[in-house]
Formats: C-alpha cells, structure tokens, sequence
C-alpha cells in the first residue's frame, strides 16, 4: 500500500498549502463525477436505509466512495483528484440522510399511521437541504480558521485516501470482492432459503433462555467495522436480555391467571420471543432513551463550547471581503436565508406532512443549532460517532414540550411532532457529513463552492432512493396475524373527527374470504396496543393486526421466524412522543429500562451500547459480535504503526465494507422481487418474502441440510474465516 498523507501547515492557518495549488483548476465538478456519485450515494444510501432499519447504526461512507471513485475512473480512463473528490461529495449524502429518515419516521408506522414514499422524500430532501444551506456561513469558521486545532479525523483520512489513490496506491478490488460474495451469499439463504437463517439455541432446563444468530454478511461487516469493545457490549445487552429478562419473566410470570399489561395471552403460554415482544421491548426502549438522554448530557460542555465557538467565529468572519481564491469561493451568502425561507414555505403548505407555521419555526430554530453542534462535533470525533439520535431526543421533548404547554396533545400532533424531529435530524446528519466533505476537500485543494453544489445534489437524488426503499421493506416484511380481544369493542371515528382512541381509514381489507374494516388504534383500549387493525364490521371486535415491517413486534407465526426490521431508534423516538403527549404507557416496564441503564452508568460501562443490546434481538448482536472478535483476531496479529487512512482503507475494512453493502443491496433485492411476486404469493397462500424460494424449490430440494442449525453455523463460520484471512493479509 502507498503511504499517503495531507499536507500540513506551517505555522498559521493562512500558510496552509493544499494538495492541489489555488492557482491550479484541474477538471472537478464534471457530469460523470456527479453522476458516479450520485449513483453510488444511491446504493450506500439504500445500504444504510436497510442497516439502520436492523441495528441503528450507521457506517460511513466517504471512504468506500472515494475508494471505489479511483477504482472507476482507472477503468473508464483516467480521472483528477478534485474529480474524486466530488465522487464521495455527492455519494457521502446517501448515508446521513438516510440515518435521519430511518432513526424518526419509522415511528409513524408504529403509531399505525401510514407512510408514502412522498412524505419520506419531501422530509429527506427538505432536512438535506436545509443542512447544507445553514452549514455553507459556517465552513470558513470551522473549516478554515479551526484547521490545525479540529482534526476531523475520517475527513482528514478520506483525503488520505484520496491522495493514496493519485499516487497509485489502493486495492478497491476486496471490496467489490466482497460485495459479490455477500449478495450471493444473502440470496441464496434469505431469498432461496438454501440454509437456516436464524440458527437457534432453546434451553430446554432453563425455561425462556435461547440463544440464536441471524448469519448475514452486513452484520459481520458491521462488527468488524466498530471493533470488538462495542460489538462486546452490543452483545452482552443481548445477553442480558435473552439469557437473564427474559427467563426472569417467564419464571415469576408463569403462574399468572390473567395478563398484568395489555398482552393478548399469558406468559406462561408465551414464547421468548413473544416475550420479548410484549416485556423486554419496553425495557429496552427506556434504557436506550435514557443512555441517550445521558449521552446528550455528558456531551452538553462539548455542545455549549461548540456552539458558542462556531457562532463567534462565524460572527467574525462575516463582512470579510478579501479576495477570494479559488479553494475559498463559498455559494453566496445570500442563498442561506432565501433557501431557509422557501423551505419552510414547503413545509407549511404540504398538509399531508402535518407541520404548520410554528412546527416550521421550531425546525429552523433547533435546525440551526444542531447543524452548528453537528459540524463542529464531527471535527472533533467524526461523522460516525456523531450523535445525531441524541441531538434529535432533545429537540423531540423541546418539540413535545412545546406542543403540551399550548395544548396540543391530540394524537395527530405525534406525527407533526416526529415530522419536525425528522427533518432536524436530516439536517444535523447532513451537516456533518458536509462539513466532513468540505475538510477533505481544503486538505486536497477542493472549490467549497462545487462542492456544495455537489452535495446538494446528492441530497436530491439519495433522498428520493430512500423513500422507495424504506417504503419497499414496510410494506414487504408486513404481516397480517391474527389478533382476537373478545367483548372488546372498538368505536371508530372518522378522520377530523376529533382526537378518539381509534379512528377509521375508509378502507376495507380482503382476508379469508371476507371483508374487513381498517381502522386505526390511536391509544390503548382494554389490551388493544396502538397500530393498524382489521375489523369485524358487525360485531366491531378486532380480528387482525396488520403488524409493520419496520417496527413490527410479532417474530413468528406457528413456531417459524419472520423477518422483520426492528428500527431501534425510531421505536425510542414513538416512546419519547407518546409518554410526553399521551402520557399512556407502560411506566412500570420502562423505568425498569431507566434504572438499568443507571445502573450501568454507575459501573462506569458505556451504557447506551448496551442498552441498545437490551433492545435488538441477540440474533443481531451475536452476529455482530462475532465480527468484532474477528477484528480483534486480527488486531493481535498486526503491527502497529499504522495511520487512520491505512487502517481505514485497509483490506478487512475494504472487505467489511463490501459485506455489508452487498448483503443489504440483496436483502433490498430480495424484498423488491417480492413485491412484484404478491398477487401471486397470496393466490398461492405463501408469505411473498417466501414466494421466490417457493417456485425455485431449493429448500424442498435439499430437505433437513436447509433447516439444520449446524449447517447454517458452519457456513457463516466459512464466511469469517475468509474475512480473517483477508483482513490478516
């Protein structure tokens, strides 16, 4: 590997030489950089739709875009640095945005309402945007005159990266490699059901102990990629909640003669998962809310000093009037208030995204603030470690609180609320990816103006891509169970009709042969949770629940698995908006969550990891978990010395990186065929995420090898031992 570094300053700030001279204009912002970036945002924003929506985490990806920028153009004939640079520019939006969209909106669905891919698009163009814009005054006070004191780490390697690849150096081919292996691999078990995808360990003397692993590349990736402390932590969260919750419950509940919150059935009739589904989920939701919460405090002396920072240098640099060279030409100043102000006119004059004159204000008021706090803590510790969700909990309860002093606590005011949640989020998360960009391209000798125009395209086309796909996986992972609640009757208003416990849709659903009435839970009635129902139009019981892809909490039908996404921070955020506004929930499970996490804190361990393995299913975290220990086999065997670029462009992050793109592009493939298969899944009675595997036949072909948990284990351990082999190369 060619070692590659960014040049550094001499003394002041002023003296600073990039890579490539002012004075020089090699070609930068060309239609096929942009279009390459554009694409390639697209497919690591889909990407990093379908890993948010399963863990909650995102993993950034500037460095794979540039990576894979040099790649392409070697092959298509030969490109600049500057022109690989506006690559990962505009494909870097895909990711940030997508966190945004995916930690906020998901918790629609889990209120029962519904999301269209418009709704989706309009916030995630809208936030993007809007980060963009209220990040351009800030770029010389950061960016410039912070150089040499914020060290903006996977900035500052991304340029490495860059100038690496100038030079000759890089071996993009691990990486694509690796995508090929993943996406093969994926389909042929998820979407063919060649072997198990969830092999499962059941207790049989330890009544509510298992112990199971969803064998997917992207999470090997994933725990490969943030190193085995974290993924150690994820997984003993897991471990406490499957292996010591969950037992705990099943063991003094058993006995019980009647439910003690709103289950439709008693624990000791309960599977783990089922009570995981009705107990530990809120368990979970108030430890991770309140690591949040801890999290955003602890960080608060960083954001205060951040904001105060940012604000008086950008308050000195205003009014500068020298002259500009070609690496200081920012858009015109004026394009921040004029476009502020035409976004907020969008949001108030689109009724179906629920945010009105004052919603509007709270987004550019807590927008600016956090997109100042974002910018400059990802100077500080990177874009990946940004924390985006704990700055979006805040502005939710400021928002919450808000909405309740004025007495706005009707049920439709949950989603305006989360709306505005979400369009902060985006924004935030788009500022520090841009601000990231922008300090790749001063190090490398980049225009901030074609920069930014870069970046604003990519927020344009990636959020478009993360509509369609979040919608996609919601609608082809819902599942529609049955759900009986006898002498239970549910009255439904109409829509408009004044804020009612359940609300009808004006639509009607086939199943088994007959009609049903959907109408919507607003808050709990007698045991009915909140979310979308089917309904018996004569006798007006409940006869189904139409259960969420994203979010939904029913695992498995007759025994088997079913996927689902479990959007981890979307959930938290439908807590933080119902107990404020509703102020109806379970409290007793929840603050067992809070004290948890507490407890944790006091240990002195990182709890919000940890919390986040409480919530997640252990088959996420084990896999994540063993792609950790990997990373840390290969740790004892390397030598040290290296710099971040080396490390972060190295051959086990290169192949981790392909992981977990090629695994989430086949689950996202997968759910699309799907899609086009459902008329013809239900003609024939089978799940439609199942149809596929149905008419190849693969499974029925190779009998008890497709179900064994033995197999399953043996291939994905052949699947870290060639990561092993890799990375220790």
């Amino acid at each position: 590997m060619v070692t590659a570094s960014v040049p550094r300053p001499t003394s002041e700030t002023h003296g600073f030489q990039p890579f490539v001279s002012p004075t020089q204009s090699p070609a930068e912002l060309t239609v096929r950089a942009v279009a390459l970036g554009a694409v390639l945002g697209i497919v690591f924003a889909a990407s990093s739709v379908y890993l948010a929506l399963k863990i909650g985490l995102t993993v950034s990806a500037s460095i794979p875009i540039a990576v894979l920028a040099v790649a392409f153009f070697r092959t298509l004939g030969k490109s600049t640095i500057l022109e690989n640079n506006i690559v990962q520019t505009t494909g870097s939006a895909g990711e940030s945005i997508a966190a945004g969209i995916v930690f906020t909106l998901p918790a629609i669905l889990l209120l029962g309402y519904d999301l269209s891919i418009g709704k989706v698009a309009v916030v995630a163009v809208v936030g993007g945007i809007l980060g963009v814009l209220l990040m351009i005054p800030l770029r010389r006070a950061l960016i410039v005159k912070e150089h040499g004191r914020l060290p903006y780490p996977e900035g500052t390697a991304c340029a490495e990266v860059l100038i690496a690849g100038e030079k000759g150096g890089l071996q993009a081919r691990r990486l694509f490699q690796a995508f090929g292996i993943a996406f093969t691999y994926k389909f042929l078990m998820a979407g063919l059901r060649g072997w198990k995808e969830y092999p499962t360990w059941t207790s049989r003397t330890y009544q509510g102990a298992s112990i199971s692993a969803e064998v997917s590349p992207e999470l090997m990736g994933v725990g490969y990629i943030i190193g085995p402390r974290i993924a150690g932590y994820l997984f003993a969260g897991g471990f406490l909640a499957y292996m010591v919750l969950i037992p705990a419950i099943k063991l003094f509940g058993s006995g019980l003669t009647t439910p003690i919150f709103a289950e439709p059935k008693l624990i000791g009739e309960m599977s783990p998962s089922e009570v995981r589904s009705y107990f530990v989920f809120y368990i979970g939701a108030g430890a991770v809310a309140t690591a949040g919460i801890i999290a955003l405090v602890r960080a608060l002396p960083t954001i205060v000093a951040a904001f105060r920072s940012g604000f008086d240098d950008l308050r000195r640099s205003v009014g500068d009037a020298a002259a500009r060279v070609r690496t200081d030409v920012d858009l015109p100043i004026w394009v921040t208030p004029v476009g502020a102000v035409l976004l907020v006119l969008v949001l108030t004059l689109l009724p179906q995204l629920a945010v009105n004159l004052l919603g509007a204000v709270l987004i550019v008021i807590f927008g600016f603030f956090f997109v100042v706090v974002s910018s400059r803590i990802t100077g500080e510790i990177g874009v990946s470690a940004n924390p985006i969700s704990g700055m979006t909990i805040a502005a939710l309860i400021g928002t919450a609180t808000i909405f309740l002093l004025i007495g706005w606590t009707g049920v439709d005011h949950r989603v305006g609320a989360l709306t505005i949640a979400a369009v902060i989020a985006v924004a935030a998360g788009n500022a520090g990816a841009t601000s990231q960009d922008l300090k790749t391209g001063f190090l490398v000798g980049a225009t901030p103006k074609r920069q930014q125009i870069a970046i604003l395209i990519g927020a344009v086309t990636s959020a478009l891509a993360i509509g369609w796909t979040l919608t996609l996986l919601n609608n082809t992972y819902t599942t529609i169970v049955p759900e009986r609640h006898p002498g239970v009757l549910i009255e439904a208003a109409a829509p408009g009709a004044g804020d009612r416990s359940a609300t009808t849709l004006g639509e009607t659903m086939q199943r088994d042969g007959r009609e049903w009435e959907v109408v919507r839970v607003n808050l709990p009635i007698q045991g009915v949770q909140p979310g979308k129902y089917l309904l018996d139009p004569t006798t007006k019981e409940v006869a189904y629940l139409v259960d969420p892809g994203i979010g939904g909490r029913i695992r498995e039908i007759n025994g088997r698995p079913i996927t689902k996404l479990d959007s981890p921070k979307a959930t938290i955020m439908a807590l933080v908006t119902d107990g404020i506004l509703t102020r109806k929930l379970p409290w007793g499970l929840v603050l067992i969550g809070v004290c948890l996490t507490i407890a944790i804190e006091i240990m002195g361990l990182q709890s919000l990891p940890i919390a986040v393995g409480v919530y997640l299913p252990i088959s996420t975290s084990a896999s994540m978990f063993i792609g950790g220990v990997i990373r840390w086999l290969v740790e004892r065997k390397s030598t040290s010395g290296e710099s971040l670029a080396e490390v972060e462009s190295g051959p086990g992050v290169l192949f981790s990186s392909g992981l977990i793109a090629g695994g989430a592009i086949a689950g996202i493939t997968i759910a699309g065929i799907a899609a086009m298969m459902v008329g013809r899944a239900d003609a024939a009675g089978v799940p439609a995420a199942e149809y596929l595997a149905h008419v190849v036949g693969l499974q029925e072909r190779l009998g008890t090898v497709s179900q064994s948990d033995i197999v399953a284990v043996v291939i994905y351990a052949g699947l870290g031992y060639l990561l092993y082999r890799v990375a220790s190369r």
